[in-house]
C-alpha cells in the first residue's frame, strides 16, 4: 500500500507526465472505435468505466472510493489511509492474506493508494481472472472483519510509515507546515497520512464508522482498462459488484472553504540533515472543479510555460543560462475537488544564495503578469499537453488513473475526452489574466528549507 500525496497533478493526473517517456503509441493510430471509453451505472449506483486496449492480454482493474483524507471527521486525521491498510485484512468469506496470495499465484500485481479526495485499490492481471478480482474486491467492499486484534497491529504499521516518510524527511515535514499555513480553513491543510498524535488514537470504532459511511457501491467508481469488451465487463460487474446492496445516499461533498487571503506568510525550517537550501512559494487557486470556464486550463498552461520542465522559462533562465539554480519549476494541482494550489520552487547552485534564486523566480513571474506569454510558447505548451493525452493511451494503467481520479473529483468521462479541445481554446490573454489574478506575492506562502545553523559558543 502506498500513500499518494499529490504534489503535482493536472486533471489528467501525474501519470500523464510519466506516459510522455513512452514511444509513439500504436493505439493512437488505431480507429477510435477500438479504444472508445464506455461509461454506465449498475442498479446499485456504482459507476463503471471501460477502456478497451487489445494490444496485450493484460487488464487493470481499479475501484475508486470517493473518500479521502479531506473527508475525515475532525480529530480523526489519518483514518482514510489507515482504513486503506485495513482493507487488506480478512473478510467473512476470505481470510487475511488470501486475496494477496491469489494475485501472486496468477502472476499479477496489487496495491492501493490514498489521497485527499479518494482512495483507490487496483490489480493488474490476465483478463481470464478479471471475474476473480471483481469477486474479491466486491467481497471486501462490505464484508471486512474489524476487531481490536486487527486494528492494533495495523495502527502500529501506519505510525511507523509516518516516522519513515514524514519524520524521516525534512522536505516532507516542511511540506506539511506549508500546507497547514496555505490552507486556513480547507481540510487540505491536514496531511493525508494524518497528524501523529491523532493517528495514535485511531481505533476500531473510528474504522467501522468510516467504512460504514463511505464504502458502498453508490460511492465508488470501477475502472477496467485493457483487453476487455464493455459488454463482458458489464456482465461480470453485475454478477459481482451488482450483488452488493446500495448504501445510504451520501450528502453532497461540501467542505469548509477558504476565506479571503490577504497576507504574505513565511515558513522556515532548519534541519541538520539539509545540505542544500531550497524554497517554494504557493497560492490557493481554483481547481478544475471550482474554476470558471477556461481558468483551470489557463493555470495548467501557465505552470507548463513557467516551470513545467527543461523547456520552461524558469529552467532555461535560472538553470541553463545563468547557472543560478540547480533546480527550478512550477506545478498546478488541478485534479482536486476543492480549491487547490499553484507552486513555484527553486534551489541554488554552488555558492549562489537562496534569496537570489527566489528573486529570479519572482522576476519571471512578474514578467508574465506584466507582458504575458508569447503565442509561440503557448502553442508549444498546448502541443505538449495534447500529445500527453495521446501518449497516455499507450499505458492502460495510466488511463485508468486518469479517468478514476477525474470521476472521483467531480469531472465526467466527457470532461476528460474534451480536455485537449479546452486546452487548445486557451488564449495568451487568459494565461496572463490568471497569473495576475491569483499569483499575487502579497497573498502567498513561502517555505524555506535551510541547513541547521552552527551553535555559537
Amino acid at each position: 500500500m502506498n500513500l499518494e500525496v499529490l504534489r503535482a497533478g493536472r486533471l489528467l493526473s501525474a501519470s500523464v507526465a510519466l506516459c510522455l517517456t513512452f514511444s509513439v503509441p500504436v493505439l493512437a493510430e488505431a480507429p477510435a472505435s477500438e479504444w472508445k471509453v464506455t461509461d454506465f451505472k449498475l442498479d446499485n449506483g456504482m459507476e463503471v468505466v471501460v477502456i478497451p486496449d487489445h494490444r496485450a492480454p493484460i487488464v487493470t482493474h481499479m475501484v475508486w472510493y470517493k473518500a479521502g483524507s479531506a473527508d475525515e471527521p475532525p480529530g480523526k486525521s489519518g483514518i482514510a489511509h489507515f482504513f486503506e491498510h485495513l482493507m487488506f485484512k480478512g473478510t467473512k468469506t476470505h481470510k487475511a492474506g488470501e486475496f494477496d496470495a491469489k494475485v501472486s499465484e496468477i502472476g499479477g500485481e496489487q496495491n492501493a493508494f490514498t489521497s485527499y479526495d479518494y482512495t483507490a485499490y487496483f490489480q493488474t492481471v490476465a483478463p481470464d481472472v478479471l471475474q476473480t478480482m471483481m469477486t474479491y474486491e466486491a467481497d471486501r467492499m462490505r464484508n471486512l472483519i474489524l476487531t481490536d486484534d486487527v486494528i492494533g497491529p495495523e495502527r502500529d504499521v501506519v505510525l511507523e510509515e509516518r516516522r519513515m516518510r514524514i519524520e524521516g524527511s525534512p522536505d516532507a515535514l516542511l511540506d506539511e507546515e506549508v500546507n497547514a499555513t496555505l490552507y486556513q480553513n480547507q481540510p487540505y491543510r491536514i496531511p493525508v497520512i494524518g497528524w501523529m498524535h491523532e493517528m495514535e488514537k485511531l481505533n476500531r470504532v473510528d474504522a467501522t464508522a468510516f467504512y460504514d459511511a463511505f464504502y458502498a457501491p453508490n460511492n465508488a467508481v470501477l475502472v477496467v482498462a485493457g483487453d476487455v469488451e464493455p459488454e463482458q465487463v458489464k456482465k461480470l460487474a453485475e454478477e459481482t459488484y451488482g450483488k452488493v446492496p446500495r448504501g445510504p445516499d451520501l450528502p453532497p461533498r461540501i467542505r469548509p472553504s477558504e476565506p479571503e487571503q490577504n497576507t504574505k506568510r513565511t515558513v522556515v525550517m532548519s534541519d541538520p540533515r539539509v545540505s542544500v537550501p531550497s524554497f517554494s512559494k504557493s497560492w490557493v487557486v481554483p481547481s478544475y472543479r471550482t474554476a470558471k470556464d477556461g481558468e483551470a486550463e489557463a493555470l495548467d498552461l501557465l505552470s507548463e510555460i513557467l516551470g513545467g520542465g527543461m523547456r520552461s522559462r524558469l529552467y532555461q533562465e535560472l538553470v541553463v543560462k545563468n547557472g543560478l539554480a540547480s533546480s527550478a519549476g512550477a506545478y498546478f494541482q488541478g485534479s482536486m475537488l476543492d480549491d487547490t494550489s499553484f507552486t513555484v520552487y527553486g534551489a541554488p547552485l554552488g555558492e549562489n544564495k537562496i534569496d537570489e534564486v527566489e528573486e529570479a523566480v519572482d522576476a519571471q513571474l512578474a514578467r508574465i503578469v506584466k507582458d504575458g506569454v508569447t503565442d509561440d510558447e503557448l502553442q508549444r505548451a498546448k502541443d505538449r499537453f495534447v500529445r500527453s493525452m495521446i501518449f497516455a493511451r499507450d499505458n492502460q494503467s495510466g488511463m485508468a488513473r486518469i479517468y478514476g481520479s477525474a470521476l472521483s473529483t467531480g469531472s465526467t468521462v466527457e470532461d476528460v475526452e474534451k480536455w485537449p479541445d479546452r486546452i487548445q481554446a486557451v488564449t495568451a490573454d487568459q494565461v496572463k489574466a490568471v497569473a495576475a489574478r491569483y499569483l499575487n506575492p502579497a497573498r502567498s506562502v513561502a517555505g524555506y528549507l535551510m541547513p541547521a545553523q552552527p551553535v555559537e559558543n
